[in-house]
């Protein structure tokens, strides 16, 4: 099974990433051997996982929330799927993810 995964980082950062071991792969994070930002950031936590039946879909995934903005991702993260819709509009009203 895959996932796509967020982070809650030593700094209150969010990392966002995806993989076909998350135990593994948080283990890494939090040991200095996962990527760059954690490495500078530990320790991590893991605040959200969702699970995919491929990885490619894990990464698309990745790669749509990293777009996000924090208040978004909080959403997301503290399952308040409800506000994303209004979350994904900027300031000038006009939708943007």
């Amino acid at each position: 099974m895959a996932h796509m995964y967020i982070l809650r980082c030593g700094d209150g950062s969010f990392y966002v990433g995806s993989t076909v071991d998350l135990e593994r792969r948080l283990c890494q994070h939090n040991e200095g051997e996962g990527a760059a930002y954690t490495r500078r950031r530990r320790p991590v936590e893991l605040v959200h996982s969702e699970e995919f039946s491929r990885i490619d879909d894990a990464y698309a995934r990745e790669k749509q929330v990293q777009g996000w903005s924090r208040a978004k991702r909080l959403a997301l993260i503290e399952d308040r799927l409800e506000a994303l819709p209004e979350l994904a509009r900027s300031r000038t009203g006009v939708r943007t993810r």
